[in-house]
């Protein structure tokens, strides 16, 4: 008898163990899930607070990129994004003032950067003919009024006629940006066809002519035509020239 209760009270003592420790278990993945959201919610605060909006603003950006938009495009900022998706004429006002706003701080930051790296790259490699770092379609944005008179000229390694065309457009000082298609972001491609096409280096580095790795620039026109293609732009949209 005496075994039986010994028995009963060891029960008790493992039930009760076992329900404090099953407690204390819910316990802390309550405490986890609570931090979790908690760094969660801040984290989603900061992200509205760089991009200057309100909580329900970027709930709303979260909530319209789970739909049909965040599908076809699926990298879109959330100014444009809510901007697209405005409710009436003034709060499409209030997005587009925003995204102008922080277009002008973008490119003013992307100009002195590659600015500084020009200077850079010439004091450090004075023989060497620069690459455009960040991409012509983004140096030149801000200059809309010169935009549709200058060029995009795309070129592969051993095309025909390519070399003839290039020094042409140079001869007549044309503004062009050259895009040499698939050169595996290898900068040295990018100058050895430069300089056989006899690009004045003066012209590259006051950006009267730029060289570029195309990086699926040609692909995203859609042309499909041969090389060389030498594009304008007309009414916004790439044509061949």
């Amino acid at each position: 008898m005496k075994q039986a209760y010994l028995m009963i009270a060891l029960s008790g003592l493992y039930v009760s163990g076992w329900t404090e420790a099953y407690a204390q278990d819910q316990e802390s993945v309550i405490e986890n899930t609570r931090t979790q959201e908690q760094l969660t919610s801040t984290l989603e605060q900061s992200k509205a607070h760089e991009w200057g909006l309100k909580a329900q603003e970027w709930q709303r950006y979260r909530e319209l990129m789970e739909g049909p938009l965040g599908v076809y495009s699926p990298g879109i900022d959330p100014l444009t994004a809510l901007g697209m998706e405005a409710r009436d004429s003034e709060e499409q006002k209030r997005y587009t003032e925003m995204q102008a706003h922080a277009e002008y701080k973008r490119i003013t930051k992307l100009f002195a950067y590659q600015n500084a790296y020009d200077d850079a790259f010439a004091r450090l490699y004075p023989n060497l003919l620069p690459v455009n770092l960040i991409g012509a379609d983004n140096t030149h944005q801000s200059s809309p009024a010169t935009a549709p008179a200058r060029l995009m000229v795309f070129v592969t390694i051993d095309c025909k006629g390519c070399v003839e065309r290039v020094k042409r457009l140079q001869s007549a000082d044309q503004h062009f940006d050259l895009y040499l298609v698939g050169t595996q972001g290898n900068d040295e491609l990018i100058r050895g066809w430069a300089n056989k096409a006899g690009i004045d280096p003066k012209k590259v580095r006051s950006r009267d002519i730029t060289l570029n790795h195309d990086g699926g620039r040609w692909a995203s026109l859609g042309d499909g035509g041969s090389f060389p293609a030498v594009m304008r732009q007309v009414n916004g949209q790439w044509q061949r020239h």
